[in-house]
């Protein structure tokens, strides 16, 4: 072996790694740290909390006096409520509420169809719904109270827990905001029929949003079990489903169009059209998806063989590390309480600066000079920060998974693996994820600036200018996720060597180059089987969706519930998944590895699992008897035989 080739060492020589970007990344925090501090430092945190009217008294307590501002300085010791005279008027432009807000006693728990209503409420409540400068004794006699209460009919609301805003119960009234977003809306009935379908379904989708986390963790238990037939199981259960599940929408859509059309209530019969013309969409789209998956499945049945032996080992890798199942719970609670801390700060930094008044001569606080571009390094912070904590699972995960493969003797396995995993990474290894999730987010922040401008966009460029926003826009999203890749495969070189994160992205991108026939065939028959799994639970919740919303297709629109649930079982599934299709990675590079630096030999003895040792010499001797039958069946075996043979 030539002295360019690097000596792979597993588990040996553990160093630090890239302890630079761990600086870098620790400043970076820190100034993350400074814009919360001073959003806090300036008052932000008692007005996002507590909440203050349109001439800058905060709610709740006592207020100086602002030079120049009427209706400043008062006590709203008593007054804790931010109450809004017309809540519904949304400034989508500035994202705010375009109305007068006053600070109030109590907010309106029933709605207030006249003045009358808003004075009896202000002398039985004691809280004065109109602007200061008039009595609640003149709502009902004022010319002024047009202009100076609320508009009519005065909604229902509630405080918000915790920020003290009075807002509607029915957030119906919100409608004009989701139109404003969802453009290929035209008749705004239709939106709100949707939105209604959603409030009455609401305990339908929690109910099927759980069912398919609870068909999810089955599923990755199943697949600790029962993984050398996990393949051919996922492929007879879509085929059932895909059948089973177009065969029920065309049964449905024919049921209701056979249905009588009488109805008293126009609105009724809308819903009812509506539902049709829905299972028609949805009949015909999983007709067509059915046809493409079998035609997907008939063209991959030869390569479905070289997956099962590294499934199997996969499994047997789950049962040996089970806390792996719930790597994705961590995950999700770390990204949550991260999400939760950048978005209260984002809230403070909205509300902190200086008084200023503005046209209407009301109050907004405003941040001057440099500091006004602080919320630009908090957006990168939110892509970095995310992809830090995403890229310490893998790297987590590949060290435990390191740990399994290159240790002889399994009983000699550390009692937590994952533990052990997660402590290399604290003490070794953040500065290599510090830096590999730096560079996902130099190419995700330039995709979504141009996203951003694309949308903005909309209608106004020329055919040249979309097609080119599009394809840089599709150029940077393939190259984020070969670069993922490349990450990914980078982490479990660290984890080997102990090697930073060029070294191991160079030495992984060597080892994948080496066998990109092997890449291509694992890679594309294990991803497409554990998509497989995610329709498995798609369609399964989808199924379930459609049985329970069928019984309400009289009074409620659920083609937004069912689309709700599907993406949302989706996702369930992804991150379930992504798991186990993280590990399968990781087992290919360290198998890769093996097969190069090992033979068998004394002294060179392969640490792979005896089912991956016999896949090889079966790979071998297939070849030998495909050579002799034919070329078409040794090009399905060459991937698995070829590093072999070179080892």
């Amino acid at each position: 072996m030539t002295s360019s080739k690097r000596e792979w060492k597993p588990l040996e020589d553990r160093s630090c790694t890239d302890i630079p970007w761990l600086l870098l990344f620790i400043l970076f925090c820190v100034g993350m740290g400074f814009i919360c501090g001073f959003s806090v430092a300036t008052g932000a945190a008692a007005r996002l909390v507590s909440g203050y009217d349109s001439y800058g008294n905060i709610c709740g307590q006592r207020n100086a006096k602002l030079e120049a501002i009427p209706n400043s300085g008062l006590d709203h010791t008593n007054r804790k409520y931010v109450f809004f005279l017309d809540p519904c008027n949304l400034d989508l432009i500035n994202r705010k509420i375009k109305s007068i807000a006053l600070c109030v006693a109590a907010c309106p728990r029933e709605e207030l169809k006249t003045l009358s209503d808003v004075q009896k409420f202000a002398e039985i409540n004691g809280s004065a719904l109109c602007t200061y400068n008039i009595k609640p004794s003149e709502y009902t006699q004022s010319s002024k109270s047009a202009g100076l209460c609320p508009k009519l009919p005065v909604p229902a609301s509630a405080p918000i827990p915790f920020f003290h805003r009075c807002a509607p119960v029915n957030i119906s009234c919100y409608a004009k905001f989701a139109e404003a977003l969802i453009t290929f809306v035209s008749d705004n009935s239709v939106l709100h029929r949707l939105i209604s379908g959603v409030m009455t379904s609401k305990e339908i989708i929690l109910g099927l949003c759980l069912l398919s986390l609870v068909l999810s963790m089955i599923l990755m238990v199943i697949i600790r079990y029962i993984s050398r037939v996990l393949v051919w199981i996922l492929t007879i259960l879509v085929i059932l489903g895909s059948l089973g599940g177009t065969g029920v929408l065309w049964w449905l859509y024919a049921k209701q169009r056979r249905s009588p059309k009488e109805t008293v209530i126009p609105e009724q019969l809308q819903i009812a059209e509506d539902n049709l013309r829905a299972l028609l969409i949805y009949a015909i789209s999983a007709t067509v998806f059915t046809v493409i998956l079998f035609l997907i499945m008939l063209v991959m049945r030869k390569r479905v063989a070289l997956t099962i032996a590294l499934f199997h080992v996969a499994g047997k890798v789950f049962i040996h590390l089970p806390l792996l199942v719930f790597q994705p719970f961590w995950t999700f609670f770390a990204l949550v309480l991260f999400w939760a801390y950048w978005i209260m700060t984002l809230l403070f930094l909205g509300t902190t600066g200086s008084a200023v008044q503005n046209e209407q001569g009301f109050v907004e606080y405003k941040i001057s000079g440099p500091l006004q571009y602080m919320w630009w390094y908090h957006v990168v912070g939110l892509i970095w920060i995310s992809e830090f904590i995403l890229a310490c699972q893998q790297m987590t995960v590949a060290g435990a998974v390191v740990t399994y493969y290159f240790t002889r003797d399994k009983r000699n396995l550390p009692f937590t693996p994952i533990l052990a995993s997660v402590n290399r990474l604290i003490r070794y290894h953040l500065g290599t994820v510090a830096k590999g999730s730096f560079i996902i987010t130099l190419v995700k922040i330039p995709r979504m600036i141009l996203m951003y401008i694309h949308s903005q966009l909309k209608g106004k460029e020329n055919a040249c200018a979309r097609c080119m926003l599009k394809s840089c826009i599709c150029c940077l999203w393939c190259l984020e996720k070969c670069l993922n890749y490349l990450n990914q495969n980078a982490y479990t070189a660290t984890a080997i060597n102990s090697t930073n994160f060029c070294t191991s992205a160079k030495d992984a991108f060597v080892i994948l180059v080496e066998n990109a026939l092997r890449v291509a065939a694992i890679n594309t028959v294990g991803d497409f089987m554990l998509f497989l799994g995610k329709v498995l639970i798609v369609c399964s919740t989808g199924l379930a969706g459609i049985m329970l919303l069928n019984y309400q297709q009289d009074y409620t629109v659920w083609v937004l519930p069912l689309i709700i649930v599907c993406l949302f079982a989706f996702l369930v599934a992804h991150c379930f998944l992504s798991i186990y299709e993280m590990v399968v990675d990781v087992l290919f590079l360290c198998f890769a590895i093996d097969t190069k630096y090992n033979d068998g030999s004394p002294g060179r003895e392969f640490y792979m699992d005896k089912v991956l040792m016999e896949f090889v010499e079966n790979s071998r001797k297939a070849m030998k008897e495909a050579g002799k039958g034919g070329a078409a069946d040794a090009r399905e075996l060459k991937p698995m035989a070829s590093g072999t043979s070179s080892a």
